[in-house]
């Protein structure tokens, strides 16, 4: 098993489910919240931890309860959280989630502590980037931190995926060049290419985005699976999983993304660790929740065989 590292963002997650999403100017009414651990970083690890994985994680939590609850998560599926620092003084990053009655989602981020992410913490746990095989990064800390990963990651000769959330259209060009897996969704695809590309197919918008310097391209299309363009150019649909009902889909682009990276890391091919990861995403929005809706590998293994799908 090859161990990933994990760098992003943890988050103290307020779930709020609301019978439709409020227009401007429009109070709601609701029953409540929860307080669940997220942060698509934490999110992700998190899932690696759950599914057997070998992962460690670099990010910052506040000196506040919050930040010790979310460690002690990570740590219950035993992801290494040695290299994570805690800045006092600081909030904890913090997300406010509202789910409607299909089970969409809204959420607004307070980044706090993940701001202190900067290149000087990386390089100082620098013996992570060494150690690990495959190097995991999303978009809730600075993006010159991102940048600077990637590309020591790619020096270093280690395998990197880019889930590029929240999407952005000024990505610096020369990430794009340190990264071996990149994962939208159809909605931050056209967003890094911009309005211009946005009435492409996928066939073409991929292109282009492989065009830049990105190996292979994976695009999550919720409801209808994902698509591929692979670094020799052919591509490939797969279905999503059937028989599930959603309920709440904050955690699936992260559970997909982690499964994905841990199909690698456990040294499937590519299409069956797709395959892996339709079906942990799958099962992941069947529950309420960020880190609380992840399935560990034992229901995926039913899922999968009950569907006469390979693990």
């Amino acid at each position: 098993m090859k161990k990933v590292l994990v760098i992003g963002s943890l988050n103290c997650d307020y779930v709020i489910n609301l019978p439709k999403m409020p227009e401007t100017g429009e109070t709601l009414l609701c029953g409540g919240y929860e307080l669940v651990p997220g942060g698509k970083g934490a999110n992700q690890a998190y899932t690696l931890g759950k599914l057997g994985g070998s992962a460690a994680m670099l990010g910052a939590v506040g000196g506040d309860g919050p930040g010790a609850k979310l460690l002690d998560n990570l740590r219950s599926v035993e992801v290494d959280v040695s290299g994570i620092k805690t800045v006092t003084g600081v909030s904890t990053g913090t997300a406010f989630i509202f789910v409607d009655s299909s089970g969409s989602n809204s959420i607004i981020v307070a980044q706090g502590a993940n701001l202190r992410v900067d290149e000087e913490y990386i390089r100082e746990n620098d013996r992570l980037l060494r150690e690990c095989d495959i190097v995991l990064l999303q978009l809730e800390i600075p993006i010159e931190t991102v940048l600077y990963a990637a590309k020591r990651a790619k020096g270093l000769g280690k395998t990197v995926i880019l889930d590029p959330a929240p999407a952005r259209p000024d990505l610096p060009r020369e990430l794009y060049r340190w990264v071996d897996y990149i994962k939208p969704n159809e909605v931050e695809l056209g967003m890094l290419l911009g309005d211009s590309e946005a009435q492409n197919s996928l066939d073409e918008s991929t292109a282009i985005l492989q065009g830049l310097g990105v190996k292979n391209v994976v695009v999550t299309l919720g409801e209808r699976g994902a698509f591929l363009r692979e670094e020799n150019g052919l591509t490939r649909a797969f279905p999503p999983v059937s028989g599930l009902r959603v309920v709440d889909t904050t955690a699936a682009g992260d559970s997909f993304t982690a499964a994905l990276a841990y199909g690698l890391s456990a040294g499937s091919g590519l299409h069956e660790a797709l395959e892996l990861a339709i079906c942990v995403s799958g099962l992941a929005v069947t529950k309420k929740g960020a880190q609380t809706s992840i399935p560990d590998m034992a229901e995926v293994r039913a899922y999968m065989q009950a569907h006469n799908k390979k693990l």
